[in-house]
């Protein structure tokens, strides 16, 4: 993966206004040099955006606090891509989302999924007990489900997309059982209390508990993200490959695509200057 020049991501952003200019470098980067990178940075700066607006409509209890959450969270998909760029390490589930970056076999909403499984069960709960650390933890429950609400209004919206960069994409919301949970039915609530209970658990853990409780969840977070890339079943891995025969192969063009929904969906108060 080319890497963004050095002093574009060096050190961490400090204020939700520069995570989305970073954003914006990674976003114009992949659609420079076609790096699938780009799918997962469109739709998080579009959620990033999101609930940076929300923030300034007093959606939640505490807005400074949401800032720095958001802001450490966002953090963690920085540093995790300009370690990786640089040829640094990274955790093992970022690890396999760049990894598949580089390849065109994975569709669209794999790569997104591969981006969101790193970022919501594995770094979320990290990012949260940074913010709240031990007993604080909890005075931040109400406004942690509030994202729950705000990223649920939004998936429709990116599937809408989807259906148009990936038209048989419908097929895997038709398929049942393990595969098609994997793949499609990525729950984002589920994954979202998921990721509280593994703060609550670090938040209650010493620093040497801490450590095995994260490298416990990082193992389990690369593994759904074997999964995600590689789904079990021959049926399933067929109709996969008959949706990437429909698939746009255009991953500049995609990224754009993505973008501009996420202008369009976020109004001229929110968007702020998005890379299209």
């Amino acid at each position: 993966m080319a890497a963004l020049h050095a002093d574009a991501m060096s050190g961490a952003a400090r204020t939700i206004d520069e995570v989305l200019e970073r954003l914006d470098r990674i976003i114009r980067h992949s659609i420079d040099i076609g790096s699938r990178v780009g799918y997962f940075a469109a739709m998080y700066r579009t959620v990033t955006a999101r609930v940076k607006a929300e923030i300034e409509a007093g959606r939640f209890e505490d807005g400074e606090r949401m800032k720095r959450l958001d802001v450490c969270f966002a953090n963690r998909f920085l540093e995790a891509y300009a370690a990786y760029s640089s040829g640094g390490r990274c955790s093992q589930c970022w690890r396999i989302a760049f990894d598949a970056a580089e390849q065109s076999k994975p569709l669209i909403l794999q790569h997104l999924l591969l981006g969101m499984n790193a970022h919501i069960n594995y770094d979320l709960g990290i990012a949260a007990v940074d913010t709240c650390p031990g007993e604080t933890l909890d005075s931040l429950h109400h406004d942690f489900n509030i994202i729950n609400d705000i990223l649920a209004s939004m998936i429709d919206e990116v599937k809408r997309e989807l259906d148009t960069l990936s038209p048989w994409i419908g097929w895997l919301d038709e398929q049942e059982g393990r595969t098609a949970d994997t793949i499609i039915r990525f729950s984002m609530n589920k994954a979202r209390s998921y990721a509280w209970s593994f703060a609550q658990s670090l938040a209650d853990a010493g620093s040497r508990r801490r450590l095995e409780l994260m490298a416990r969840k990082g193992a389990e977070t690369a593994f759904l993200g074997q999964e995600v890339l590689r789904p079990p079943g021959l049926l399933f891995k067929a109709i996969v490959w008959l949706v990437r025969l429909r698939e746009s192969g255009d991953v500049g063009r995609n990224i754009m695509r993505l973008s501009e929904t996420a202008n369009a969906k976020l109004g001229p108060h929110s968007r702020g200057d998005l890379p299209i």
